[in-house]
């Protein structure tokens, strides 16, 4: 594995409002960032795949055991009145769409879990497409090695679930936050797949959702919402005023609520609890676990909700690092063995490797200055040369 400096194509700003990704800039600052690449074997590539694979084995092993388990529910934070209808989606098989896992990897060391982003994973739009387009452009203009590849096949398996989801087609609805510029792109990119995969999609957003008479959800035009992706996260919709009607309205949701089960970083200990000493995973522990103790005065402290890097605190030696406060932390945290990203030229980057349905499908990466992966943390392709 290793990071490459390389001149940005000139015209690649234009290109990329040209496919929609409009969100290449985000508050001012530079987020598609191709100044750099990082290059990986094919053996290392596969080592991805493979940890994603068997580790989104284990997870599901998990989430059996957990919608039979009221312990475990309550462990993770589920609203008491939502438990049964969380159970109730894993047992009828509500189908899931994606997943994104968070690893650390220097391609020598096996990739390390850091988290499991189950529900709403963001970067999915720039991996799938717009690092694919780099390649192709950089392997036209000479700035790769001929040959190169990308572990990348997210658009093709995002279309054909899209097609085993919803064999006959029909009509979805998909929701997000409207005004929101990442939000609506990602969604939009996910209605274009959708499109060509038969159905017929229609947006609308999260706060125009209401309950007709008969407690079934509907959209601003009284559309009743029989199926819908949702760019919004379950630990929060499950405390909405709304929950108590999730069950009774029959709709279908994408990513179902079995999900919250793996969205929430309490996965983390739960797998170590099951599977301690496995190599693609560091200890971890509910804080309030005599058991955290064994991690010393060195770990990361995460709330089992937050996004972006928000809350999560790195302890080294006993010196606590600055966090991104946003309020995380009221329903509980987890500590994890302290295992710091790989540092290439003053770089941190930390790889996203994707899952659609049951099957590993490419990586992403975003990196940083600092140590931890934040919300303007800067995204970088990656090629496969040898």
């Amino acid at each position: 594995m290793k990071r490459h400096i390389i001149r940005p194509r000139r015209d690649w700003k234009a290109q990329a409002e040209q496919v929609g990704f409009t969100f290449h800039h985000m508050g001012g600052q530079l987020y598609w960032d191709e100044r750099a690449w990082y290059e990986f074997t094919l053996d290392q590539a596969e080592t991805v795949e493979t940890a994603s694979a068997e580790l989104h084995a284990m997870c599901l092993d998990f989430v059996a055991e957990a919608v039979k388990s009221e312990r475990i529910m309550a462990r993770m934070a589920v609203p008491e009145a939502a438990r049964d209808y969380v159970a109730e989606t894993w047992t009828r098989a509500d189908p899931s769409l994606y997943g994104r896992f968070d690893f650390a990897y220097d391609g020598v060391t096996p990739p390390r879990l850091y988290e499991y982003n189950a529900d709403t994973p963001t970067s999915i739009f720039e991996t799938a497409v717009f690092q694919w387009l780099w390649l192709e452009g950089r392997l036209a203009d000479g700035a790769l090695p001929a040959g190169a590849d990308q572990y990348n096949s997210l658009f093709e398996k995002l279309r054909d679930r899209f097609k085993a989801i919803f064999p006959g087609g029909g009509f979805v609805h998909f929701a997000s936050d409207p005004d929101t510029v990442e939000d609506r792109q990602t969604v939009r990119f996910l209605e274009n797949i959708a499109v060509q995969a038969g159905l017929d999609p229609k947006f609308t957003g999260m706060e125009a959702i209401g309950l007709d008479a008969d407690g079934r959800f509907v959209d601003a035009e009284d559309f009743i919402i029989q199926a819908i992706f949702k760019l919004y996260p379950w630990e929060m919709m499950l405390r909405e005023p709304y929950a108590a009607n999730l069950a009774a309205s029959k709709t279908l949701f994408l990513e179902p609520a079995w999900k919250s089960l793996l969205s929430n970083k309490g996965l983390l200990p739960m797998l170590w609890a099951r599977h301690a000493g496995h190599p693609n995973l560091l200890e971890a522990w509910f804080e309030d676990d005599p058991g955290a103790a064994s991690l010393g005065k060195s770990y990361v402290r995460k709330p089992l909700f937050s996004r972006e890097g928000a809350n999560i605190e790195l302890v080294d030696r006993g010196r606590r690092a600055p966090i991104q406060d946003q309020g995380y932390g009221a329903e509980g945290w987890i500590r994890q063995a302290l295992h710091p990203l790989p540092r290439f030229g003053g770089h941190y980057p930390v790889i996203g490797a994707w899952i659609v349905g049951d099957e590993p499908a490419g990586m992403g990466l975003r990196e940083d200055r600092g140590r931890v992966t934040r919300d303007l943390s800067r995204y970088l392709p990656h090629a496969i040369v040898g």
